[in-house]
């Protein structure tokens, strides 16, 4: 009788989903009701991990998280294992990493600097590499980059998350927004990050995944107080109205929904890359439909 007992709560355990994504506001936001319950999810479990965004695209690699956030300039090497929802991505329309200095620098002056980057895989420096081939990288942690161009360690810095907004506070020079040079370039939003899951977890698996994550954002950006305050947690030293304007900038209705335009752009800036010796080819990108 005891054994049937213990193998009947066994049954009813929840299947635990390991869900991956960046300890940044925007994503806080994002994820905020599937965080703190505000939605059911009977018979799953969600276990958050937070990662900079590229720990997680390497982590990808060996397929550490059921789901997870990825920067789409890394997709070609995952989507053998991963394949792309069709929800909690991020776009910059018509703005973007912004790539800073100490001093005003005209754009083509990039050529052969020394430049801070956030990682080689990310989307941003894809993005740089398009624009602007000839430079020397420097990896290092994406909140590191500001004052490493403060202290003149590197002569430029490729800012993405809040550093985006921050920059003028210390004093730094736009040189260029990548966001706004893809628009002008492309008449496209900028892809930047989007959400992945393990091709073994099957199609079904990745839909209901994909409903709970789009559920989630839908309750945040209809309950948006309630999700700001929660994620003012990660907003790394912003204030209310500054973080509010960086959760609006990227999640808003391409988090919903790629669309048509959306699903373009990805496709476009793949493309790009792979014929640019910048990416693994061939140039294909998958979307799980629902």
């Amino acid at each position: 009788m005891a054994a049937r007992q213990v193998a009947s709560k066994t049954e009813k355990e929840p299947r635990e989903i390991k869900l991956a994504h960046s300890p940044d506001s925007d994503d806080a936001f994002m994820f905020y009701a599937l965080a703190t319950h505000k939605l059911q999810t009977p018979g799953y479990k969600y276990t958050h991990v937070l990662s900079d965004i590229q720990s997680l695209n390497e982590a990808a690699l060996t397929e550490t998280y059921d789901v997870t956030a990825v920067s789409f300039a890394a997709y070609p090497s995952l989507r053998d294992n991963y394949i792309l929802l069709d929800c909690g991505a991020s776009f910059g329309e018509g703005y973007g990493p912004i790539v800073v200095s100490t001093k005003s620098m005209r754009p083509q002056d990039l050529k052969g600097k020394r430049v801070g980057v956030p990682g080689l895989k990310t989307s941003a420096y894809l993005s740089l590499k398009l624009y602007e081939p000839d430079f020397e990288a420097v990896v290092m942690p994406f909140d590191k980059i500001m004052e490493a161009v403060k202290n003149d360690v590197v002569e430029a810095g490729l800012l993405i998350h809040e550093g985006q907004l921050f920059f003028p506070q210390l004093g730094l020079h736009k040189v260029v927004d990548l966001g706004l040079w893809w628009q002008e370039l492309t008449n496209l939003p900028l892809p930047l990050g989007g959400n992945a899951v393990r091709r073994a977890l099957g199609p079904d698996m990745g839909r209901l995944i994909s409903r709970t994550i789009r559920d989630s954002v839908s309750y945040g950006l209809e309950h948006r107080e309630e999700a700001l305050n929660y994620a003012m947690q990660f907003a790394r030293d912003m204030d209310t109205e500054l973080a509010d304007k960086f959760v609006g900038m990227y999640v808003n209705k391409w988090t919903l929904g790629y669309g048509e335009k959306g699903k373009k752009a990805v496709r476009e800036l793949i493309e790009r890359g792979t014929n640019a010796g910048l990416l693994p080819g061939p140039a294909k990108v998958e979307f799980l439909e629902e």
